[in-house]
């Protein structure tokens, strides 16, 4: 790497900006790699060389140069510069793998396709790449620079709030770990959790709970878990059919419990206003069912 390149800089293309380039700043950015203050937008070889880093611009791919473009004949891979960064990332261990795979799962791996035409957007679905898209000027208008940077700020806020959410999924697995441990029919949680998921990926597959119960909104929960996650909005054990839908009174005449607030029609969540009554509606679920 020559020594007249300024660091902290990244380069990337002028004029229309797409969702990977704008994603590889903000992940160089947030991974305090680069200066937001240092993105340097052309397609000037000389600028360019300028640049410690480069993304989606310039015919090279070279980790130990800094380059990151993937529309050169000569590279063959999947990703985009998004990919190259996010994989970048990981080789210098600024992400672990579950990290990495997190990022690539919810995020990176739809830019990649979409960039690299593997993938196109269906009518009434709008994509992380297709709401990019929307902050280039209309046919005929540069993008300027205030358009891009407006792209990056709100691309920048996302990739915060996924790892944000990442890490607090990693503290809920080992709560839901500790709940499962118990091998019951249910799942108790003292607050709300991001439980299913976590369930999934400790094996609930072949745990024998088939509820979780736990507080939101000054309410108790009592929700029924889906045999699979692939099949979310079943649930291995549902509520009786008559209290489909009902609200409030009439579910509490039809179950006989009070504090009845609600039933979902699809029988798979209920809602309560104690968890005392709560645990009524959960054992009275599991006797009619046999269960226990």
């Amino acid at each position: 790497m020559g020594n007249m390149r300024i660091p902290r800089s990244v380069g990337t293309h002028d004029g229309s900006f797409h969702a990977d380039e704008v994603t590889a700043c903000a992940l160089l950015i947030l991974f305090g790699l680069v200066d937001e203050g240092k993105i340097i937008r052309t397609r000037n070889p000389e600028k360019l060389a300028e640049c410690e880093y480069v993304c989606d611009v310039g015919g090279v791919y070279s980790v130990e140069q800094k380059r990151f473009d993937h529309h050169q004949v000569s590279y063959e891979g999947p990703w985009s510069s998004a990919g190259m960064i996010l994989d970048y990332l990981k080789e210098q261990r600024l992400i672990d793998l579950e990290e990495y795979h997190f990022l690539n799962h919810t995020l990176i791996h739809g830019v990649d396709e979409q960039d690299n035409g593997r993938f196109f957007s269906k009518e009434g679905f709008c994509s992380f790449s297709d709401i990019i898209k929307i902050y280039n000027p209309e046919e005929g208008r540069n993008a300027t620079d205030a358009d891009f940077f407006f792209a990056l700020k709100f691309t920048i806020d996302l990739l915060k709030r996924l790892r944000n959410k990442f890490r607090y999924d990693r503290m809920c697995r080992d709560v839901v770990r500790s709940a499962m441990e118990k091998d019951d029919f249910c799942l108790f949680f003292d607050r709300p959790l991001a439980w299913q998921e976590n369930f999934f990926f400790l094996g609930g597959e072949r745990h024998p709970a088939a509820f979780v119960c736990f507080p939101a909104c000054d309410q108790w929960i009592l929700r029924g878990i889906p045999p699979t996650l692939d099949r979310r909005m079943e649930v291995r054990v549902p509520f009786p059919e008559n209290w489909a839908g009902l609200l409030g009174k009439d579910l509490e005449d039809v179950c006989g419990i009070p504090g009845a607030i609600f039933c979902h029609k699809g029988l798979f969540l209920s809602v309560w206003d104690s968890k005392e009554h709560c645990q009524r509606a959960l054992q009275l679920v599991l006797e009619n069912r046999g269960l226990v």
